[in-house]
């Protein structure tokens, strides 16, 4: 009865174990699935230049000029013209969101393409760290932070030029024609964002959740089994005589 009892309970703890494991590796599929996603979106929110655009207010509305500002060029198009796109001649002529949105949105995708190769090393269908658990928990959870920084590296520079343009549009002071109006790229920016810091958490979970000490219940478990069935053979064996001990007994 307790042996039945024990292979129950066995039969239970295995099947809860495997359950864990593969909610985990759905985890971090859909972690590396949603990092590729964030590079994308951090790549493309950097090279769009339509960060910010032309507000249809005032004399604006009668002119219909198209101007799209970005980190890196200027394109201007005016009635039925082609529009044409010219890269900034100057850095120091930028506006301070615009310098420090260039090197923080290359940050950015720099980190999100080291923390995608640093936890595909740590997921477990990997090979790189072998069978070491310490290793890949170490590696999950360096991908995971590198995850966090690239969204703040993402999101600082995307809500300051958002705030400046806001600001300057209901700034009485400024010219209809100076105003402008949020881009594309600030709303791609923010959901990338949004994306990265979602990716860093379920990485950093997954990373909790797969601690070695979880794996070590089980393993006792079964460790408890075997000295168990090893105590009940030798306890067979001592209470069966041997043909030797027979015979001398005769003898």
């Amino acid at each position: 009865m307790v042996e039945q009892r024990f292979h129950y309970t066995s039969r239970r703890e295995t099947r809860l174990h495997y359950s864990l494991l593969t909610m985990k590796a759905k985890l971090e599929i859909l972690a590396m699935v949603l990092g590729f996603i964030g590079l994308f979106g951090t790549i493309a929110a950097t090279a769009m230049p339509t960060w910010r655009v032309s507000a249809y207010i005032g004399a604006n509305l009668i002119v219909m000029e198209d101007l799209w500002e970005g980190l890196w060029m200027a394109c201007y198009r005016q009635g039925n013209i082609r529009m044409q796109c010219k890269e900034y001649d100057s850095l120091l002529s930028l506006t301070p969101e615009i310098q420090a949105g260039r090197g923080l949105m290359c940050t950015s995708i720099v980190l999100v393409f080291l923390a995608l190769l640093i936890t595909g090393c740590g997921i477990k269908r990997c090979t790189c760290c072998g069978d070491n658990m310490k290793s890949k928990n170490i590696t999950m959870a360096l991908g995971g932070s590198f995850f966090l920084l690239s969204f703040l590296t993402t999101l600082i520079p995307v809500s300051w030029v958002g705030h400046t343009v806001i600001r300057n549009f209901y700034n009485p002071a400024v010219i209809d024609a100076e105003k402008r109006e949020l881009g594309q790229a600030l709303y791609i920016g923010w959901a990338t964002s949004a994306v990265l810091l979602i990716t860093g958490i379920i990485i950093l979970v997954s990373y909790n959740k797969r601690s070695s000490k979880e794996e070590l219940p089980y393993s006792e478990t079964y460790y408890m089994a075997e000295r168990n069935e090893e105590k009940q053979d030798n306890v067979n064996l001592s209470r069966t005589p041997s043909s030797f001990h027979k015979h001398q007994e005769y003898v």
